[in-house]
Parts: structure tokens; sequence; C-alpha cells
């Protein structure tokens, strides 16, 4: 049953009678109110910061990134996590997705998953989430027993918490030890929260994996320099981005690419100090993986 009390479930009288408008006018309405969202995300920054922060610092330890969500938000808490292993050269099991009804949850509605608090500790448990990792709980109404259940049971296991919703003094803020809170207001479609609260979520979703990236150094600038090249239009960026970073011929960039096994911080290494392949993975491993600090180490 929806929450009157919640901002995400009341109903915005400017968009009454959007069933007999034209369907231009409808799109725009949409365009409107969509471009509220950024700037309530903007207001959430401190506290999205800061558990980038904590999260990175778990990360640096060897832990996980786990997102927890039910419905909509599931759905793009799985969605991020798996964006990562082609884009960061993540291993799978370093940032996941965990949405309440499993699986199948992904493409229909599980009735009743969301209501499932045991559910949700049991998913953590699964896991064997420890100290050295990092939960978050993705929720728009901040009231869904699965991800409050996780949160608890993560709490429980010395896990970093973490809670997302578009309400204020959400439950879910209560149970985290870093509460945000994106407050977007009703949506156009009274209660639909895969619109403006769907959005900010994913924003916010966003924010929290390149950030945790770019400080483990899975950047190199703003080139995702530890891309999986899986297909001909990754290889091609994988070439220029070599280009660009050393200065070499797309012919250069490319052998050199090939004889790195597609490794483009190796490649980058072979080319800008002109050494082999080994000596270019040695060095690497000697920096931590960081290319940035590996192209200064050489040249000291």
């Amino acid at each position: 049953m929806s929450d009157p009390e919640l901002s995400t479930e009341q109903s915005d009288p400017r968009y009454s009678q959007i069933d007999r408008l034209p369907t231009e006018q409808i799109a725009e309405l949409m365009n409107q109110a969509d471009a509220s969202v950024p700037a309530a995300v903007a207001a959430a920054v401190p506290d999205i910061s800061a558990a980038i922060d904590a999260i990175a610092a778990r990360m640096a330890a060897g832990g996980r990134l786990l997102y927890v969500g039910a419905g909509t938000s599931g759905r793009l808490a799985v969605l991020d996590a798996s964006e990562c292993p082609p884009t960061f050269g993540t291993d799978p099991s370093l940032v996941q997705g965990i949405i309440a009804g499993g699986p199948d949850a992904l493409t229909r509605s599980i009735e009743g998953a969301e209501d499932d608090a045991e559910a949700g500790a049991a998913a953590i448990a699964e896991l064997e989430v420890g100290a050295d990792d990092s939960v978050v709980g993705v929720s728009a109404s901040g009231r869904a027993p699965f991800v409050i259940g996780a949160l608890g049971e993560a709490t429980g296991r010395g896990a970093l918490t973490v809670g997302l919703s578009c309400n204020t003094g959400a439950p879910l803020s209560a149970a985290a030890e870093h509460g945000i809170e994106v407050v977007v207001g009703p949506e156009v479609v009274t209660g639909s929260t895969r619109l403006k609260a769907g959005t900010a979520q994913k924003l916010v979703l966003n924010m929290i994996s390149t950030i945790s990236m770019i400080r483990l150094g899975r950047t190199y600038g703003n080139q995702m320099i530890e891309m999986s090249a899986m297909n001909s239009k990754l290889a091609g960026r994988a070439v220029r981005m070599v280009g660009d970073i050393t200065g070499a011929d797309a012919e250069t960039a490319r052998t050199t690419l090939e004889a790195a096994d597609g490794q483009t911080k190796v490649a980058v290494l072979m080319i800008r100090h002109g050494i082999g392949v080994e000596a270019a993975r040695s060095l690497l491993e000697e920096h931590g993986e960081r290319l940035a600090d590996a192209l200064e180490g050489a040249q000291s």
C-alpha cells in the first residue's frame, strides 16, 4: 500500500489532466520535471561524496561494493554493477547488484519480494559479506523491507552501509552509516518512481561506481585505461587511447596493444619507455597497477 506521507507517493495537481493533453505537451511536462532532478542530486553531493570516500577506502583494502534494491531500484543497481567489468576491467565479483526476487525480477515483477526483510538479510549472508565490504541499499521510498533487512545484516557483519532514497527522514537512512536522500518530489504519473526517482538513483549510482574507480586508479585522467576491448568499437577506442596518451601513430598503438594482449596500460608503458611486455607488467605491479605512478616511477 502506498503512503501519502511520502513525497514520492503524492499526486502533483499540475499533471492531473495529462490524459487529456496532446503528446507534445505531455513530453514537455515530463522534460520539465526531469530537469529538476540534477538540482536535487546536487543538494545531496556532500553526503554522496562522504559515502564514496568511505567505499573507496574499503575497496582499496580488498573489499567489494554490493548494491541492494527492489523493483526499479534493484534493476538500476544490477545495471550499474554490470557496467563495471567492461568499463573498468573489474572482476564481476567486485561490484555486484542484488535484486529482491532474484534474476527473474529483472524482467518481471515478483510480488511481495520487496517486503521480505529476511530474504534481504539472507542475500547478504549468502555472499559472506565482511568488514571490508560496502553495501549500498537503494529504495525510492526508503522503506523497502528487503533492503533494510540487507543493511541490518551487513551492519552486523561489520560492513560499511549506505542508504540511497528519495524521501526525507527515510528509515533506510536510519539503518545506514551513510544516508543519501535525493528528494525529487511527486512524479508526473503518481507513484511511478521509475521516473524522476529512478533517474536520480541512476545519477547517484553513476557517481558511486565511477568515482570509486577513479579513486582506485582505474582511470588515467579521464581515460578508461582498464577498459576491456571486447568488440571492434572498444578495440578502436583502445588504439586511440594509447595514441592520445603516448603520441604514437595508430599502427604503432595497434601493434603494441596486440603484443600487450590488449592491456592498454602495458602498451602505454611499452611505448613511452621503450620497454618490453614483461618489464611493463612488472613496473605496473610495483606501483599498485596505477599507470600514473608507474609512469612517474619509470622517469625517476
